[in-house]
């Protein structure tokens, strides 16, 4: 079932991107009801390596978002 598969933000402290695209997930409808996950890569290298130069990332099932992001492209992700 689609709505059990987990969305991560892949996020850290002090990013104001990162803080930005969480504002925008919670402010969401669609996503309510759902499981979002927010990992900071900062307390791990092999996530930092992965991500760090790209964040904040979505990660739905296998599909991943670089910011920047908007609703629609959530949505779509989602779909």
């Amino acid at each position: 079932m689609v709505n059990d598969v987990s969305i991560v933000l892949y996020s850290t402290d002090h990013c104001t991107l990162c803080d930005r695209a969480l504002d925008l997930l919670l402010s969401m409808p669609e996503l309510q009801g759902r499981s979002l996950e927010v990992v900071d890569v900062a307390a791990d290298d092999a996530l930092l390596d992965r991500y760090g130069e790209r964040l904040p990332v979505l990660r739905f099932g296998v599909r991943e978002l670089s910011w920047p992001f908007s609703a629609q492209d959530v949505s779509a992700m989602l779909g």
